[in-house]
C-alpha cells in the first residue's frame, strides 16, 4: 500500500506487523520463490523503471549536487546487478528459526535460543532508488515488514519499483499480501511515524549527516546507520607503490559519492619526496582536487583544506603526511567516522596492528576502502552500514535485521521454589541438535 497522510502512518504500521507474521508462516522456499519473483519482474520491467528514473533525473538536473544526482540514476547495468543481488539473498542459508545457542537446563529441560525478524522497520533513504528493492529483498528473506520512505527526487522511480513488488506479493503471496511493504509518500507521514516507537521497532535512515541527526533527535524508536562516512586511507612507509597508486585512486574516484569513499589519504612522512608526490599526480590525472593538511600544504604548496574532518562526496580529497603507523591511527581516531578505513602496506605486523586498534566498522588490509558494501561483502545487498556498536555493525545484511527469542521445552517441570527441579546447566552444540 502506499500511505498518503499522516492519518494513515499507524495503520500502515500495524498491517505491516500483520504481514511480516504471515510471511514468517511461510516456508523458507516459499520466501526465495518471492525473492526470484521479483529479480525476474524487475529485470523484465527494466524500460518502464528507466522511464520513470529519467523523469526524476530531468526533474532534479540542477536542483541537486551532482553528488546526488549521482545516485538517482539507474541504467540497465544497474537494474541487473539488484536482480542478482535479489537472487543470492535467496541462496543465503535460511535465517530464521536458527539456533544460536542451547543448554540443558535440567533433565529433560532444554533452552534453545534462536533467531526471529525484528519485527516492523522503518527505512528513511534519500534520493537512492536502487536502495527500495534492496531492502525490500533483505526484509523478506529476514520475514520483517517494512515502511518505506524515499527522497522526493526519485519518487517516479520509488512508485513504479513498488508497485511492481506489491504486484508480485499480492499474486504469489495473497496471505502476506502487499501491506507487507508501504511506501510513504507526504513529509508529515514522516514525524508521525517516528512518534510510533509501539509499532515500529527499528528506523534505519540511509542519507547524510542532516538526515540521521534528524531522525536521532526526533524519535524514541531504536535508529541504526551512521550519519558520515568519511574514510581513510593510510599509505605505510613499506607500501607496494604500484599498490597505494591503485588503491588510493579506487577508493576515491571509483565512486565519489558512495559513503566508502575515501576521504582523507594519509602518507607515511618518510615517503614525502617519493611515493607521495606520485600519489599526488595519480589523483590528478584521476580529476582529483587535493585539499591538504597542515604539513601537505606547507611541504607541496597545496590548497589548505577547510577541515581535516569533511566528507566531499565528491572528487575532492584530503591529503596528509603523518610520522608513522600511531600517528595515522590517531589521525584517523581524531577525524573519521568509524566507517571504512584502509591501511596499504607489505608489513604484516604493521598491518595486524593498524587492523586491531583501528575503531571502525569496517578495517581492510590492501584493499580499495569502496568494497566495504553488503552487495561485495556476499551479504547480497544491504539496508545501510551502521557505524555504531550495538546489535549490527558494518554492512547491515539479512543477519543485522535478525534479533533472538529463547525458547524452553519441557515435560511439565515447576520451580516450586528451586525444589522442583535439579539444575545441570550443560552447553550443548547447536551444530549437532535435530
Amino acid at each position: 500500500m502506499a500511505s498518503n497522510g499522516a492519518a494513515n502512518a499507524r495503520e500502515a504500521a500495524i498491517k505491516a506487523r500483520s504481514a511480516s507474521r504471515q510471511l514468517q508462516a511461510l516456508k523458507s522456499e516459499d520466501r526465495v520463490a518471492l525473492l526470484d519473483a521479483i529479480a525476474d519482474t524487475l529485470v523484465a520491467h527494466t524500460d518502464d523503471i528507466l522511464a520513470a528514473n529519467a523523469q526524476d533525473v530531468e526533474s532534479a538536473t540542477g536542483k541537486i549536487t551532482d553528488s546526488l544526482l549521482q545516485r538517482l540514476i539507474l541504467k540497465p547495468a544497474k537494474i541487473s546487478q539488484l536482480a542478482d543481488g535479489i537472487r543470492s539473498i535467496g541462496r543465503q542459508d535460511e535465517p530464521l528459526g536458527r539456533v544460536i545457542s542451547a543448554t540443558q537446563i535440567a533433565e529433560d529441560l532444554e533452552l534453545r535460543k534462536i533467531s526471529v525478524p525484528i519485527g516492523v522497520l522503518l527505512i528513511i533513504f534519500e534520493a537512492r532508488p536502487d536502495a527500495l528493492p534492496q531492502i525490500v529483498s533483505l526484509a523478506i528473506r529476514s520475514g520483517n515488514g517494512l515502511l518505506l520512505k524515499g527522497g522526493k527526487e526519485a519518487a517516479h522511480s520509488n512508485a513504479i519499483l513498488h508497485r511492481l513488488i506489491s504486484e508480485v506479493l499480492d499474486a504469489r503471496a495473497p496471505s502476506v499480501g502487499s501491506g507487507l511493504v508501504s511506501l510513504v509518500t507526504s513529509r508529515d507521514d514522516i514525524d508521525a511515524l517516528l512518534k510510533l516507537d509501539d509499532v515500529i521497532d527499528l528506523v534505519i535512515p540511509r542519507g547524510g549527516n542532516a538526515l540521521v541527526s534528524h531522525i536521532q533527535r526526533s524519535t524514541r524508536i531504536p535508529v541504526l546507520g551512521h550519519a558520515d562516512g568519511i574514510c581513510h586511507v593510510y599509505v605505510d612507509a613499506e607500501a607496494d607503490p604500484a599498490k597505494a597508486l591503485a588503491i588510493a585512486v579506487d577508493s576515491k574516484a571509483d565512486y565519489p559519492a558512495a559513503c566508502n569513499a575515501a576521504e582523507t589519504i594519509l602518507v607515511h612522512a618518510s615517503l614525502a619526496d617519493g611515493l607521495a608526490r606520485e600519489l599526488l599526480e595519480a589523483l590528478k590525472g584521476a580529476g582529483v582536487a587535493v585539499h591538504a593538511g597542515p604539513r601537505a600544504a606547507e611541504r607541496y604548496g597545496l590548497e589548505r583544506a577547510a577541515s581535516l574532518r569533511h566528507e566531499y562526496s565528491s572528487l575532492d580529497v584530503g591529503f596528509e603526511l603523518v610520522d608513522d603507523l600511531a600517528a595515522a591511527i590517531d589521525h584517523i581516531h581524531a577525524h573519521g567516522s568509524s566507517h571504512t578505513e584502509v591501511v596499504v602496506t607489505e608489513n604484516q605486523a604493521t598491518a595486524d596492528t593498524f587492523l586491531q586498534l583501528v575503531d571502525a566498522a569496517c578495517v581492510h588490509h590492501n584493499a580499495s576502502s569502496r568494497f566495504s558494501d553488503g552487495f561485495r561483502y556476499g551479504l547480497g545487498a544491504e539496508v545501510g552500514i551502521s557505524t555504531g556498536r550495538i546489535h549490527a555493525r558494518g554492512p547491515v545484511g539479512v543477519e543485522g535485521l535478525l534479533t533472538t527469542k529463547f525458547v524452553l521445552r519441557g515435560t511439565g517441570q515447576v520451580v516450586n521454589k528451586d525444589q522442583g527441579v535439579k539444575y545441570t546447566h550443560v552447553a550443548r552444540d547447536p551444530q549437532k541438535l535435530a
